[in-house]
């Protein structure tokens, strides 16, 4: 289907609502329904958005529902103006990621300046994922994950905020935060371990938890595993704790090949991911002589 006709179409209306802001700005405009000028001319934007959305113009529909966002604020209307920077935002994510993250910032803004928290750390997470998957800078990440995280708390929305930490906890131990790491899989486990449905997973928290601390220093490790059986005797049981232990074994002997056997039969039944495979590889690594990999 061409759509070059809505484009054109989509142009003549952004002209049109361009005159119509210029002409509520004049002396007389003002006197005669300056106002409502304006509110037309938020029409004509936002229909002139849709249009280019239509025509894949990202970048002239996420300018076309700034504009409309802008005169929204203009006349007091908050909300409008924040769902008009939220399209603007998910218009500009197909073409300019950078411009997407400041139209997302602006309706956050006035999110939080109305008290909806929720739905601004909604907009974070988003910002936190073009951060991940546009722009690759995980610090930035991290800092949206942790701002949703903060107001789903406030909220009480626990559930929601400790998805949020355990990405930020996720990315601390890639970026070797590993204090960070810890202190978020611990909280996040014990805020799961009493929930009948959640409990299942903090078994798999304890477990990321143990082996940031095994990184950082072999002892360390023991003392926090001891730990986590004491607060969570489910653990105890655990094909990760089983793990843990004869990791911990390998490594006191100094024996890389025990290392990988071990690694080698627990995949075996559980796929390692790409996080687990790396934080095992750096674990191995402080074995004296050894390979660096897990075959």
């Amino acid at each position: 289907m061409d759509n070059s006709g809505k484009e054109k179409e989509a142009m003549q209306l952004m002209a049109d609502a361009d005159k119509k802001v210029k002409a509520s700005g004049s002396f007389l405009g003002g006197m005669f329904g300056g106002n409502h000028k304006v509110e037309d001319a938020c029409d004509m934007y936002a229909r002139a958005a849709n249009m280019f959305k239509m025509a894949k113009n990202w970048s002239a529909a996420g300018n076309a529902f700034c504009q409309a966002a802008r005169l929204h604020m203009q006349l007091q209307n908050k909300l409008d103006s924040a769902t008009s920077f939220v399209d603007a935002g998910n218009a500009y994510k197909k073409a300019d990621p950078q411009e997407a993250i400041n139209c997302l910032n602006q309706a956050i803004d006035i999110y939080t300046d109305m008290g909806r928290f929720t739905i601004a750390a909604k907009h974070h997470i988003t910002i936190a994922e073009i951060y991940e998957s546009e722009l690759v800078d995980i610090e930035k990440a991290i800092a949206h994950y942790e701002q949703a995280a903060d107001y789903y708390k406030g909220e009480e929305s626990n559930s929601s905020a400790n998805k949020c930490l355990l990405k930020v906890g996720h990315y601390s131990a890639q970026l070797e935060q590993y204090q960070k790491a810890i202190e978020i899989y611990e909280q996040v486990a014990m805020s799961t371990m009493d929930n009948p449905l959640l409990k299942y997973n903090a078994k798999e928290y304890f477990f990321k938890a143990s082996l940031c601390h095994f990184i950082v220093d072999e002892l360390n490790a023991k003392l926090a595993i001891e730990k986590y059986e004491e607060m969570f005797p489910a653990f105890t049981d655990s094909r990760e704790l089983k793990l843990l232990k004869k990791l911990l074994e390998a490594h006191e002997e100094q024996n890389s090949e025990a290392f990988t056997e071990a690694v080698k039969e627990f995949d075996s039944v559980s796929r390692l991911d790409q996080w687990l495979t790396t934080m095992l590889l750096r674990i191995k690594k402080t074995i004296q002589g050894d390979a660096g990999d897990l075959k």
